[in-house]
C-alpha cells in the first residue's frame, strides 16, 4: 500500500470541507450581510409572525477604511430571515445611530472631505435605505460631531435625539437591539 498521498489526501479533504460551508448574501441586501445556513435548528423559527425591530448602533469602526460590523449586522438580520423563508413584508426594521457610528452615515464627499478616503460604509447604507429600513441619526450627535443633515446619505432621517427614538419605536412595538 502507496502512503506517500495521505499528506495530500488529508489537504484535499480539509480544503473541500472549507468550501463546502460558506456564508452566503442576499437576497435582500446582496453585497453586505453574508449568513451561515442553519439547518433543522432546535429552537424553531416562527414565520407566521412579524420581526418588527430596532437596532441602536453607537459604536464606528476605528480605521476611516473599515465597513462599520454593527452596520453590516442589519443587513444580516435582513438576509438571514429572507433565507429562511420570512417574507420581507415581515421584516420592519429601523436604525437608529449614534455616537462615533454617526461619520458612518455620511455621503463618500463629505467622508472624502474629513478622512480622504471614500466611506466604505455608503453602499451598505444606501441598499438599508433601498431596502426599506428607516435609518434615523441621532440629532445630537449631528451637532456634536457638526454631520449636518445636507452631508448624510439621502434618505436618513434625523431625530431629537437617539433616546428620543427608540423611545419612540418601542412605543410602537419596535424590539431593542442594542449593537
Amino acid at each position: 500500500m502507496n502512503f506517500n498521498h495521505l499528506p495530500l489526501f488529508f489537504i484535499l479533504i480539509v480544503a473541500y470541507s472549507g468550501f463546502s460551508q460558506t456564508t452566503k448574501t442576499g437576497p435582500i441586501i446582496e453585497n453586505h450581510g453574508a449568513v451561515w445556513k442553519i439547518d433543522n435548528p432546535d429552537f424553531k423559527t416562527d414565520k407566521s409572525q412579524e420581526f418588527k425591530v430596532v437596532f441602536d448602533v453607537k459604536d464606528g469602526p476605528e480605521s476611516d477604511t473599515e465597513i462599520n460590523r454593527n452596520l453590516n449586522t442589519v443587513a444580516r438580520f435582513l438576509n438571514m430571515h429572507a433565507q429562511s423563508g420570512i417574507p420581507a413584508s415581515q421584516l420592519t426594521v429601523a436604525l437608529i445611530v449614534h455616537g462615533t457610528a454617526a461619520r458612518n452615515l455620511l455621503t463618500d464627499k463629505a467622508f472624502k472631505e474629513r478622512y480622504n478616503v471614500d466611506n466604505p460604509n455608503s453602499e451598505l447604507v444606501e441598499s438599508l435605505l433601498e431596502a426599506g429600513v428607516e435609518v434615523i441619526m441621532c440629532g445630537q450627535s449631528s451637532k456634536t460631531r457638526g454631520l449636518p443633515k445636507e452631508d448624510l446619505i439621502p434618505g436618513i432621517k434625523i431625530a431629537l435625539s437617539a433616546m428620543t427614538a427608540n423611545i419612540q419605536l418601542q412605543n410602537q412595538g419596535y424590539r431593542p437591539i442594542k449593537l
